[in-house]
């Protein structure tokens, strides 16, 4: 993974993270989100949006920044999140990751924006700000 060299891109805006109980409807408050995700399981329902849109009654963790990787990626490609992952750890910085069919997203806590912009920077991937 090392010799491929990502494009990325960091979102407008700053994101929560939800869990809501299993057996809830997705709320409407999301869909004023440019982005949003939404996982359900038989053990929670998971959101990821626009953290100004989540009301305060709802169990989240706001403040988190949104790294795009730049796709469309090929299935092929092999070690894209555990590279990026791995790369994060070793400084400490915790991330919450989205996949979809044609991407990925590596959320990262505000506060650690941009020393994990440095260091997949320095790894050779290309930031867009």
């Amino acid at each position: 993974m090392a010799d491929i060299t990502l494009k990325m891109r960091i979102l407008n805006g700053t994101f929560g993270v939800c869990r809501l109980d299993s057996i809830e409807l997705i709320p409407e408050w999301i869909d004023n989100s440019k982005f949003y995700s939404i996982t359900k399981t038989e053990d929670e329902l998971s959101i990821v949006c626009s953290d100004k849109n989540i009301p305060n009654e709802i169990k989240h963790e706001k403040d988190w920044k949104i790294i795009k990787i730049e796709g469309p990626l090929d299935f092929s490609l092999i070690g894209i999140l555990s590279s990026i992952s791995t790369t994060l750890a070793n400084q400490g910085i915790s991330i919450f990751a989205i996949s979809t069919y044609d991407t990925d997203y590596i959320l990262v806590k505000n506060k650690d924006i941009e020393i994990a912009l440095k260091v997949l920077s320095k790894e050779g991937h290309r930031i867009e700000v």
